[in-house]
């Protein structure tokens, strides 16, 4: 078992980061990259600007591998473009000669098990390979054999669909030619799309903020493109960020950009809306949706852009004993610690081998898909749970426990579910609940009603012990 290699599932920030901690500690490994060349899905967002500076997105043990090969490091405090941080950190490290002969292009892992056994037998499962099925370039397939597996992977291919439901909705995938997922170039390769257009974006995070600024920067330029931002939830201080307070100036500026945007009305703001379905009218596309007061129809708009989030794809390991959270597919020991029902500060406790492990011997998932569907994954998050999965893998116990993980936080923390304690606030209370509206003008702290109290390893974010 020990000659085989540890196989490493992607060859992105965190899947290249992982290869290099291997590099590093004199073991196998071997690097199976879906796409053309390293860093395939941020070449569709390459056009994006980071909310990180560059100290935040180099991987330690990466760095060694450059400057050994004579890499000039980019100003720690400047903030990269997707296509920059490929350009000046991924494709040369790629190209070191420790990794350049491990990575191997168009090479899919489709499914994942164990050599000569399958998912119910229980006996001697950690003495049998990792058996990984890849498709090549030309459709066909071959297994190779591995002592461990790290799934980094990611999520960027899988997008959650508009549907509220989290499903799709009627109409979705017959128009969708006209629904882009994700964060389209629209100053740039895909300014034919949306120029002189009226576009629906659908969506409260990083990457709907993104496109609707260039969306107002493209309506500046020609006059006549409209964007229309649409909300499932109502609050909207997640996205809009704590400014100054943010310890990622980047982050902080983006909300206050966007917000800048709705307080100007140079955008549409439709808060509190489900989309439920889409169709065509006189070639334009009419959205239904439901809000609290009713049924709602938006129309006409000419395209969407759906920045629901991503999900991870689950049909590679179903042959694996993972152990996923219920609701947010992440692994289950990361569930309570980044639950956005709950929390939403961007500070997440420090976690490695043992939060990313399953109950598959010797299986790992890294980087965003370890998120599940749970957003704000940082880089640095990556680099420091692979350090630990690979110090685990090496039988060095004492590296791998030793996890240490201080994030910049959002300077906007939210903690408690919107059924606390008699009902969400009133708005613009400032409290967790209505019980806590009520308090706060009596002085009381939090919601007036006690604190929550949950045995380990519930969640235990609650705001008070009535929902608890």
């Amino acid at each position: 078992m020990k000659e085989l290699p540890v196989v490493v599932i992607g060859a992105g920030p965190v899947g290249l980061a992982a290869a290099a901690n291997l590099v590093a500690r004199g073991m196998a490994v071997k690097v199976y990259e879906a796409g053309e060349a390293v860093g395939a899905n941020i070449r569709d967002w390459g056009h994006v600007r980071l909310f990180s500076p560059w100290e935040f997105n180099v991987d330690p043990a990466s760095r060694k591998l450059l400057e050994a090969a004579g890499w000039a490091e980019p100003d720690r405090q400047g903030y990269p473009t997707g296509h920059e941080l490929i350009d000046r950190y991924l494709a040369p490290l790629a190209e070191t000669a420790e990794l350049s002969l491990v990575i191997e292009y168009d090479a899919r892992v489709v499914a994942i098990g164990r050599r000569g056994i399958d998912k119910v037998v229980s006996r001697d499962r950690e003495l049998h390979p990792f058996q990984l099925m890849i498709r090549d370039r030309d459709g066909g397939t071959r297994r190779v054999f591995a002592r461990a597996v790290i799934d980094a992977s990611g999520t960027w291919t899988t997008p959650n669909p508009a549907g509220a439901g989290g499903m799709p909705v009627d109409g979705e995938e017959a128009f969708a030619d006209r629904i882009t997922y994700g964060i389209p170039d629209v100053l740039g390769r895909d300014r034919a799309n949306y120029g002189g257009r009226t576009t629906l974006v659908l969506g409260a995070g990083h990457s709907a903020a993104n496109v609707l600024l260039d969306l107002d920067k493209l309506a500046s330029q020609d006059g006549a493109t409209k964007a229309i931002w649409v909300t499932r939830g109502r609050d909207l201080s997640r996205v809009y960020g704590g400014g100054a307070n943010d310890q990622l100036a980047g982050r902080g500026d983006l909300g206050q950009r966007l917000r800048h945007l709705v307080d100007s009305d140079r955008i549409d703001l439709i808060r509190g809306f489900a989309l439920a379905g889409i169709r065509e009218e006189s070639g334009r596309l009419l959205i239904n949706g439901e809000t609290s007061d009713g049924g709602r129809m938006i129309g006409a708009v000419d395209r969407i852009v759906a920045c629901t989030g991503q999900r991870p794809d689950q049909t590679l390991t179903r042959e694996l004993r993972v152990d996923l959270d219920p609701w947010l597919e992440s692994t289950r020991m990361l569930g309570p610690m980044i639950d956005p029902n709950l929390h939403s500060c961007g500070s997440v406790p420090p976690h490695g081998h043992r939060e990313l492990s399953h109950h598959e011997p010797g299986f790992y998932t890294v980087g965003i898909k370890s998120y599940g569907r749970a957003p704000t994954f940082l880089m640095l998050t990556g680099f420091e749970q692979v350090r630990s999965v690979v110090a685990a893998i090496a039988g060095d116990m004492a590296a791998a426990d030793d996890v240490k993980l201080v994030l910049p936080e959002t300077g906007v923390c939210t903690t408690a579910p919107a059924g606390c304690c008699g009902g969400p606030a009133p708005e613009p209370v400032t409290a967790c609940c209505n019980d806590g509206a009520r308090a706060k003008p009596d002085g009381q702290d939090a919601c007036g009603c006690g604190p929550a109290k949950l045995p380990e390893p519930a969640r235990t974010s609650t705001c008070c012990g009535k929902v608890a």
